[in-house]
């Protein structure tokens, strides 16, 4: 999510003018990752003046309740709470790509908006693996939910 930050305020900006709601829930592990802690959490949402809540799923429940999997994963509603979108910010990576690329989670969340429902092809999203909690009972081997 780092590398995309602006780009995600960008959109979240301007999904609002179009009367969309916008939340980020961090669901790594910030006791093996302390870059992930909620006072950091804070820190992060300071320094990029996000314009939306930055919640923490503490105990990983949300995640495993979507099935995430990486950072960022996007998941758009309509106004029914129907899941309509499960994708990718745009066709970009990390760096910031050309001007007239692709911006699918703004596109289809302008859509599901306006119709209630999702863009016929979705991208998976692209980003790190959510840094999950070691389960005791999994003897030390991570635990991983695949879409």
């Amino acid at each position: 999510m780092k590398a995309v930050i602006g780009r995600i305020v960008r959109d979240a900006l301007e999904l609002e003018a179009h009367g969309i709601g916008f939340v980020v829930i961090n669901s790594n592990d910030a006791t093996a990752y302390r870059e992930d802690s909620f006072d950091n959490m804070k820190r992060f949402a300071a320094d990029h003046a996000l314009p939306f809540p930055y919640l923490h799923d503490a105990d990983q429940w949300v995640a495993r309740a979507y099935g995430a999997v990486c950072t960022p994963d996007f998941f758009g509603f309509n106004k029914r709470m129907e899941l309509q979108y499960r994708g990718r910010l745009d066709a970009s990576r990390k760096e910031i790509g050309p001007a007239d690329l692709r911006r699918d989670l703004f596109e289809a969340m302008v859509g599901i908006a306006k119709t209630g429902k999702g863009p016929e092809e979705q991208h998976s999203a692209i980003g790190c693996a959510i840094k999950w909690k070691q389960d005791p009972s999994c003897a030390g081997a991570e635990i991983m939910t695949h879409r």
